[in-house]
């Protein structure tokens, strides 16, 4: 026989012998701690910056052009609905206003006339109605007139406080010049943008904490009244509005707060970090069926107190591997040993002091 015969039979007795010990392995259990998922809700939490707005605001600007003949408001002034704010130069509206009483006046005198003398036959059933007209033209002219002299005011729509102005007696004025800011800001609404994912967890009624900038060190609750009906494709997120109370009137519109909301999320199963296995193809677990380790590609949506909450297919009855996980590979026979926990008693009657003395 040859050397190279003779090698080739060495290796190949060789390989043998290898592949005798691995399946002797392989059919030998190994021992492993396993343990069953804990199922835990994942933690949602948002956090936003979110701007206050009164729950009622208008920006005034008067009906008609003119020259400015008084201001009847300070900045910062509560002013009740119908108030008056702004008075305009408003002579010629009033003598139009007279003119059209005036007329007034004359149509009904006029067929007033028409119905004393309507039996004798002196008059036709057209001069009746056009006397009718007549006045219902007339009473219709004085309540434009009437209109327009009330135009010549311009007054708080409804009760609020009013912000700063910068009209003054004297200044012309017209249909597109501002004249003040009112806002109702007993309530406040704080607008922020919320993240798609919790579309579902912030519903009306929902409460958050909101912190004004202005005060780091006050925490209010906000009470959500509405949500935005789509979601911006952009950014993948939504308007939610709250109202919170402002009663003392601390707060203003326009303000910035830091918005914080907590809440479950999913439910998904958890299980001890150092179950996680990292491979060439992502994360994985071990888990235990007939006996034998099974591998489980899984997905860690978030950790929690040495936990991580895993999006995979996994129950509480399924067993997965803790420690040990090196030693096993797809089809293993394994051992399980249960993990350990302390008998609570027993520590509590380790950490307590010894009793001394004869007690009574």
């Amino acid at each position: 026989m040859s050397i190279r015969s003779l090698c080739l039979c060495i290796t190949i007795f060789l390989l043998a012998a290898c592949s005798g010990e691995e399946a002797e392995r392989a059919d030998e259990a190994v021992t492993v701690v396993a343990d069953n998922p804990v199922m835990l809700s994942e933690q949602l939490q948002v956090e936003a910056v979110g701007s206050a707005r009164a729950v009622t605001s208008a920006d005034l600007y008067p009906e008609t052009a003119g020259r400015v003949v008084s201001v009847r408001f300070s900045a910062g002034d509560y002013v009740r609905r119908g108030q008056p704010l702004v008075v305009l130069d408003s002579r010629q509206q009033r003598l139009a206003v007279d003119l059209a009483q005036v007329q007034v006046q004359e149509a009904s005198q006029l067929l007033a006339r028409y119905r004393r003398i309507e039996d004798t036959g002196a008059i036709s059933d057209s001069q009746i109605e056009a006397g009718e007209t007549a006045l219902a033209s007339a009473r219709v002219g004085l309540e434009q007139a009437q209109e327009a002299l009330d135009n010549r005011t311009v007054r708080a729509p409804f009760s609020g406080h009013i912000g700063l102005t910068e009209i003054d007696p004297g200044d012309r004025v017209g249909t597109d010049t501002l004249i003040a800011q009112i806002d109702q800001r007993g309530t406040l609404y704080v607008d922020f943008p919320a993240p798609e994912a919790a579309f579902s967890r912030l519903t009306p009624g929902t409460s958050v904490e909101v912190t004004p900038f202005s005060e780091p060190d006050r925490t209010i609750q906000a009470r959500v009244v509405t949500v935005d009906s789509s979601i911006a494709s952009d950014q993948r997120t939504y308007t939610v509005r709250t109202a919170i109370d402002n009663s003392d009137d601390r707060l203003r519109p326009g303000m910035s707060f830091r918005v914080r909301f907590f809440g479950a999320g999913i439910v998904r199963p958890a299980v001890p970090e150092e179950a996680i296995v990292w491979g060439g193809e992502g994360s994985y677990l071990w888990t235990v069926e007939d006996d034998a380790a099974t591998q489980v590609p899984v997905t860690i949506v978030s950790r929690r107190d040495g936990l991580a909450l895993v999006d995979a297919p996994l129950g509480e009855s399924d067993v997965v591997i803790v420690e040990g996980v090196q030693k096993v590979r797809e089809g293993q026979s394994v051992e399980i040993v249960r993990p350990q926990v302390e008998d609570t008693q027993a520590v509590e009657m380790r950490d307590s002091p010894p009793i001394t003395g004869n007690p009574e």
